[in-house]
């Protein structure tokens, strides 16, 4: 690699003529392919990108289109999709937009298939011809580099043009993706993307869906506090007539309403919670009943039970990383977010400890950055309960502690800018 050469950035590309920038970036990617030295270097996200589907064996010269989904199996993705209720806001937001620059509007689930396409005429046909079309899979390790598939790998909002795309073929097209996450436990629910031309790419593009993106998350929010206060209403009567502690959660552990208890935003539930006697690590032994849109949670007046002897934490897949307790008390399960997988990581890592300033440093190269750590240490402590120590920050001695990580070290976390889990990924050799 040319260590002077420089970096090209998304300005550049866009004062230069779009085939000019085409041209430069096919050389770009032919020495990187090649092994050569480029005359400039691919953005970082597009570089990483690239080095993952070389490793996954994605071949650059060959259009890979898999299957498509019937109609029924679209309309089933479609019905189920976390994203259907703000398909109107993403439709507002985009589509009138998108049809007068010439672009299309793209919403694909958790898995990178699309399950809408909405936009310009000519550019749908376009779309057609490069097997971007409704009920195609649009995954990274499928099809390359894209707007579709490499913000659900990253987690972040990406932009790709032209021969950013790492199979040729896709050469004449430009593409923004955001991801959109579930606003209650950070949950990747898919990505809108806005795609076109080439010639038709702006700058501005990428902060124009990043900004839709958020407000398709807003608009979760809100139905989620609606929910809520609709759960509220109906548990209210219900812990007025229980002499104890008690409270109501949603599915996801959220709170509607507590009795005897020192109100809580969230708790961590059981991943598949039914009727009777359950272990929270927040609260211990409880006893559980439906309520409509919820559980009520009766918390037993018994002695705590004894710790949990044994935490798997499974970062081994690209996304959809979770830790597993289990002991004494019973076993559970927890899906992590991006940014508690990097908290639990590094602390398996530091089993002695690390302080707030560590951590800081560790995930965003900042010691000073205490306030963010601390918070998010709150939130994780809700549903590892007390099996976390701090001053400094710990698993407790006595807990087996597991960890489980990728084959290939460059897997880790991909999503993860943090300065730590770089250094992990790329060891010195």
């Amino acid at each position: 690699m040319n260590k002077d050469a420089t970096t090209i950035d998304l300005a550049r590309l866009t004062a230069m003529d779009a085939a000019l920038a085409s041209r430069l970036l096919k050389g770009v990617r032919k020495a990187m392919l090649a092994g050569e030295r480029p005359p400039v270097l691919p953005r970082p996200e597009i570089g990483e990108s690239w080095r993952r589907m070389l490793r996954g064996g994605v071949d650059p010269d060959r259009d890979v289109r898999l299957g498509l989904l019937t109609v029924d199996e679209l309309e089933e993705r479609r019905q189920s999709s976390p994203l259907l209720p703000v398909l109107p806001v993403l439709r507002e937001a985009l589509v009138s937009v998108a049809d007068a620059a010439q672009h299309i509007m793209v919403v694909s689930d958790v898995d990178g298939r699309i399950l809408w396409r909405e936009g310009h005429p000519g550019v749908l046909r376009k779309g057609d011809r490069l097997g971007f079309e409704v009920g195609a899979l649009w995954a990274e390790d499928i099809v390359g580099t894209n707007g579709v598939g490499t913000p659900l790998v990253t987690g972040r909002p990406v932009q790709v043009f032209s021969a950013e795309h790492f199979v040729g073929s896709h050469d004449s097209w430009t593409c923004a993706g955001a991801p959109v996450t579930d606003p209650r436990d950070g949950r990747l629910l898919g990505v809108v993307d806005v795609s076109g031309p080439l010639e038709t790419m702006h700058p501005a593009t990428l902060s124009w869906v990043r900004s839709v993106a958020q407000l398709a998350e807003a608009r979760l929010r809100e139905q989620h506090m609606g929910a809520l206060a609709r759960l509220r209403a109906v548990a209210a009567p219900v812990l007025a007539r229980i002499d104890g502690r008690a409270l109501a959660v949603d599915g996801n552990g959220w709170t509607a309403a507590v009795t005897g208890i020192p109100p809580t935003d969230r708790v961590a539930l059981p991943k598949s919670l039914t009727e009777g006697r359950c272990w929270i690590p927040a609260l211990g032994t409880c006893r559980a009943a439906p309520l409509p849109g919820g559980w009520l949670l009766m918390v037993d007046d018994a002695p705590e039970p004894l710790g949990a002897t044994r935490i798997l934490l499974d970062l081994s897949r690209k996304r959809r990383w979770t830790v597993a307790v289990a002991g004494p008390a019973g076993s559970w399960t927890h899906e992590l977010s991006p940014r508690h997988a990097e908290l639990l990581y590094l602390l398996a890592h530091h089993r002695a400890g690390r302080s707030a300033s560590g951590l800081a440093e560790d995930l965003f190269g900042d010691p000073a950055r205490t306030v963010t750590v601390r918070a998010e240490m709150s939130r994780v402590r809700r549903y590892l309960g007390g099996l976390l120590a701090h001053r400094p920050y710990r698993f407790l001695e006595d807990t087996e502690v597991e960890v489980v990580l990728p084959d290939d070290p460059l897997d880790l976390l991909p999503h993860s800018t943090a300065p730590a889990v770089r250094r992990a990924r790329t060891p010195a050799h």
